[in-house]
Parts: C-alpha cells; sequence; structure tokens
C-alpha cells in the first residue's frame, strides 16, 4: 500500500469507530432517551435555534446548497482528471476511501444534531396516551367525534369571515404555536419550546413539486413552511414541524403532537387545522375498513370542509406529477431506514393514538362535549 493513500485509510478509521459507536447507541431506546433526547439534543437545538433565529432566511436551506455545491465540484475535479487520463492507480484507493469519510462524517453529524431521535420510544408513552387498538364502530365513533368537532369550529369560522379568512404570515403562524406550545407546558414539560425559529422554504415551487407542506433542517435547528400550500394546512404544518425541533423523529408521532397544539390554540383557524388534518387520517382508515359506513359518515361532514379536501387534492394533482411517485418510493425506504419498519404506513399509527386520546369521550356518550384536546 502506498503512502499516498495509506494517510487517507488512517483517517478514515476513527470516523469508522465513531460511527459504529453513534449506530450502536441508536440501537438502545432507552440510552437514546436518558442521555441523547432529553438531555444532549435540548442544548444542540437550543445552539442552532440561537444562531439561525437571527436570519431573515433559512440557514439551512444555504447549508445545503453549499453542501451539494462542494460535492458537485469535487465530482467535477474527478472527472475531468479521469477524462484527461491523470487518475494514478493510489486513486483508485484514495478517492473511494476519502468519499466513504465524508458519507460517514455526514452520517455522524445526522445522527448527532438530530437523527437519534428516530431512536427515542414512542412520544406517547411520555404524553400517557395508550396504544390500544380499536374495533371498526369505535373507528366509526372517532370518525363522528372529529367531524362533529370540526363541524361547530366551522359554523363558529363563518361567523366571523375576518376570523375566517385570515392570511396569517410566518412570524404570525410561529407566534400562534408557540403560545400553544407554552400553554401545554405548563402540563408537561415536553412541550416547552424556547427561542421559536420557523421560517419559509426559499423555492416554494420546487418543495411543492417534491410533495413537501414543510420540512425541519438538522442543520441549522429552523422548522420550515411551505407557505405555497392551501391555507387549511399552514397552521397545523406549523405545530408539526416544531414538533420535530423538540426532538420528534417520527412522521406519525409528529403529527400527534401537531394535532394536540393546534386543537389546544384559542385560535380557531389552528382548531380546525388540527382536526382537519387528522380527520383525513381516520377517514382513509375508515373507508379501507368499511366503505359501506365510510360513506354514510363522510356526508356529515360540513360543505366547507368538504371543499378544502377538494381544493387540497386539486392543489396537489397540479404540481406534483411524476416527482410526487419518486419521492413517496424515497420516503418510504427513509422512514425504514430510521426505525420505521412499516415506512409510510406508519402515518396510520395516528389512528390509534387519537382513538385512545379521545378514548373516554367516546366510550362515555353523557361525557360533555369538549372541542379541546386535553392530556
Amino acid at each position: 500500500m502506498q503512502h499516498a493513500y495509506k494517510a487517507e485509510v488512517k483517517r478514515l478509521i476513527p470516523v469508522l469507530v465513531v460511527t459504529i459507536i453513534v449506530f450502536l447507541v441508536g440501537l438502545s431506546s432507552s440510552l437514546v432517551e436518558n442521555v441523547y433526547s432529553n438531555h444532549l439534543y435540548p442544548y444542540i437545538a437550543l445552539l442552532l435555534r440561537s444562531i439561525s433565529r437571527h436570519l431573515p432566511f433559512p440557514l439551512g436551506d444555504l447549508l445545503y446548497l453549499l453542501l451539494i455545491g462542494f460535492m458537485l465540484f469535487h465530482i467535477f475535479l474527478i472527472v475531468k482528471k479521469a477524462f484527461h487520463r491523470k487518475l494514478i492507480r493510489q486513486d483508485r484507493v484514495r478517492i473511494p476511501v476519502s468519499l466513504l469519510r465524508f458519507l460517514l462524517i455526514l452520517y455522524i453529524a445526522f445522527k448527532l444534531l438530530w437523527g437519534l431521535n428516530y431512536s427515542r420510544p414512542p412520544i406517547n408513552n411520555r404524553l400517557g396516551i395508550a396504544d390500544e387498538k380499536y374495533n371498526n364502530k369505535e373507528l366509526i365513533a372517532l370518525a363522528e367525534l372529529l367531524i362533529k368537532n370540526i363541524n361547530q369550529i366551522q359554523n363558529e369560522r363563518n361567523s366571523n369571515p375576518a376570523i375566517k379568512n385570515k392570511e396569517y404570515s410566518i412570524q404570525e403562524l410561529q407566534s400562534a404555536a408557540a403560545t400553544s406550545y407554552a400553554e401545554l407546558a405548563k402540563r408537561n414539560d415536553f412541550f416547552i419550546y424556547r427561542q421559536p425559529v420557523v421560517k419559509k422554504v426559499l423555492n416554494t415551487w420546487m418543495i411543492t413539486k417534491i410533495g413537501l407542506e414543510g420540512y425541519y433542517s438538522p442543520l441549522s435547528g429552523e422548522a420550515n413552511l411551505n407557505m405555497r400550500i392551501p391555507a387549511a394546512n399552514l397552521p397545523f404544518v406549523t405545530c408539526h414541524e416544531i414538533a420535530h425541533q423538540l426532538g420528534i423523529g417520527r412522521e406519525d408521532e409528529a403529527n400527534l403532537v401537531g394535532y394536540i397544539c393546534a386543537t389546544n390554540s384559542h385560535d380557531l383557524n389552528f382548531q380546525y387545522s388540527g382536526n382537519y388534518a387528522v380527520l383525513k387520517n381516520v377517514l382513509f382508515e375508515l373507508r379501507i375498513k368499511d366503505p359501506d359506513r365510510y360513506a354514510t359518515v363522510a356526508k356529515k361532514l360540513n360543505p366547507g370542509t368538504k371543499a378544502d379536501y377538494k381544493k387540497d387534492r386539486n392543489f396537489w394533482m397540479h404540481y406534483n406529477s411524476d416527482m410526487y411517485l419518486y419521492m413517496d418510493v424515497a420516503l418510504d425506504s427513509f422512514l425504514k431506514l430510521n426505525n420505521q419498519q412499516k415506512g409510510i404506513d406508519s402515518y396510520q399509527d395516528i389512528v390509534i393514538w387519537l382513538y385512545n386520546l379521545h378514548k373516554r369521550e367516546l366510550r362515555h356518550h353523557d361525557h360533555p362535549f369538549k372541542r379541546r384536546t386535553s392530556l
């Protein structure tokens, strides 16, 4: 082995050792929760947000662009060198080893900055929400309860057009979501959310074509919103992305936290958005398990919400085209690589948690109607 690439192999070894340690830590959910998620990660996230909050643009988007540019530049240099036949024998080992080291460093950075949160125990345990399975009768009752909730909220919104038609700025979405998290934090310290940082993405057209309503940036600690999506979704997506900032990795768990946050808001549009978002999951589940009852139950939904769902479908059909299908497959693979073996099907776990969250209301018909969610 020549000295030229022997040094590269030596530099790879410590990175490989750290990678193995990080991977092994991720195999223990209790270790991740007690050491990383509850103690180390909150300080990492707070540090990142303390930096990014002072910038008027999403720092994460810029860092991703620089990273992609760096990789493309080096690929160009390698291709150029190969084209001119300047690659020497040592390069056949040095370049792959160097590339592997670079990818492992990215893996370590991702896991330490946020990714280890994928390995923590399910958040419903910490929130005191059981995971008892429901039967079809209970699923129907859950759908009817959510429809009752959203119909009442819609009636109140209809009586005040100024509220219903309100267009939120990114600052207003951040402020309203942070206020709801602060209220919830009085009951459960998981919801403590310091130094809020919610940004709108730079290129909404590209993000929409990919099929994203928002995303969390591990490099900068920012929650990023796609402000192009239909307005009914924005409050819930804001609460959902903040859940990722608090260390929730799995999408179904972020949906649960986002629902709790949005429906506990004093803002009617947040309450509407929270119910609107999860009702889609419940109706989807009901349509699969009992198509006949689905048709009957869905008729109880108010016309305005039906129109919002139609607007949603038309919006995504207009933007996604074939790209959405490709990204759907990629997302499924990504989730499975991060301890979500059910892939995109794991999104439906939200229905189980919703049932258990509202179980008392569903089993006691004389229970007083509550629009806001209690923990």
